[in-house]
C-alpha cells in the first residue's frame, strides 16, 4: 500500500488499511468473493476509500440489519451478484428469566468476550428493551450456544434465529449537535456529557477512554469522522459529521450520543 494513502490515515489504522487491501487484493487475483470480519464504522470508512479505487471490485455490507454499528464487508467481482446468506450472520437469541433479571449491553459483551472469542466475529448487540439478541459470524455461533450459559449472575441459553426473526432494535443513540473548538478527544468528551476538560482529560489518563475499541491515554488525540469513543461510566460518543465553522472560528459537529 503507498503512502498516497497511508497520509490520509492515522499511522495506527495502517495494520487495519494493509488487512483490508489484502482482502481486495485477493478478491482481484482471484475473481472471487471475499468477506471480512465485522467491521466499525471507522474501519468501513477506510473501507469506501479503499474501494474508490479500484474500477474491478465492488463492495456490500451486511450488519443483519440497516443501522447496524458493526457490518461485515463482501469484496467481489463485477459477475457476482451478493445474497445476504453470502454475508453468513447468524442471529442468537437470549433465553433468560425475565421476569426475575435484567441485562445490561456491557453485562452481555462482557460475557461473550470472555468466552474466549475476539470482538471482531461479533455484530451488534441488540434489545427490544427485554428481549435481546446477538449477531455474530456462523462459524463460532455453535460454540456461543455450547459455551456460554451465564451473563453476570444470569444464567441463559443461546437459541438460534432466523433473518426474519431479527428484533426491531430499540436505538440508544441520540442525536446531538454542537460547537466545538477543535477535535481534540478531550475537547468532544467534555461537550458530549457537559464535564469539564480536566474531568475528560482525567478519564482519558485513567484508561477509561477508548477510540473504535482500542485505549487511549493522550487527551490531545484527534477524532476523525465516523470514529465511535467509548467513556467507561458515561457510554459512547459517534462521530458523525462536521458541518460548518462559526465566524469564531467553532466547529459545528454532528454527533450520536448513548448516555449511561
Amino acid at each position: 500500500m503507498n503512502d498516497g494513502i497511508y497520509q490520509h490515515f492515522r499511522k495506527e489504522e495502517r495494520p487495519t488499511i494493509d488487512q483490508i487491501a489484502s482482502y481486495i487484493s485477493e478478491a482481484e487475483l482471484n475473481y472471487a468473493p471475499m468477506l471480512t470480519d465485522f467491521l466499525n464504522p471507522r474501519e468501513r470508512f477506510i473501507v469506501q476509500a479503499l474501494i474508490g479505487k479500484n474500477s474491478t471490485i465492488q463492495m456490500a455490507m451486511q450488519g443483519g440489519y440497516q443501522k447496524a454499528d458493526r457490518k461485515r464487508v463482501l469484496f467481489y467481482p463485477q459477475y457476482f451478484e451478493p445474497q445476504v446468506e453470502d454475508f453468513e450472520i447468524q442471529v442468537l437469541e437470549v433465553d433468560y428469566p425475565v421476569k426475575f433479571a435484567s441485562l445490561h449491553h456491557g453485562q452481555v459483551l462482557g460475557a461473550l468476550v470472555h468466552s474466549g472469542i475476539t470482538r471482531d466475529v461479533l455484530g451488534d448487540i441488540i434489545t427490544d428493551g427485554t428481549r435481546w439478541q446477538l449477531i455474530v459470524e456462523k462459524k463460532i455461533a455453535p460454540f456461543l450456544v455450547s459455551q456460554l450459559d451465564r451473563i453476570g449472575r444470569t444464567k441463559v441459553k443461546l437459541e438460534s434465529k432466523e433473518s426474519s426473526e431479527l428484533l426491531t432494535p430499540e436505538s440508544a443513540w441520540q442525536e446531538a449537535h454542537l460547537l466545538i473548538s477543535s477535535q481534540r478527544i478531550d475537547q468532544i468528551i467534555a461537550s458530549s456529557y457537559h464535564l469539564s476538560r480536566g474531568k475528560a482529560k482525567e478519564l482519558i489518563e485513567n484508561a477509561k477512554v477508548q477510540v473504535n475499541w482500542m485505549e487511549v491515554d493522550r487527551p490531545d488525540y484527534v477524532i476523525n469522522i465516523r470514529d465511535i469513543i467509548s467513556v467507561r461510566g458515561y457510554g459512547r460518543i459517534r462521530f458523525d459529521a462536521i458541518l460548518g465553522t462559526t465566524h469564531k472560528g467553532k466547529l459545528k459537529v454532528e454527533m450520536a450520543i448513548i448516555r449511561k
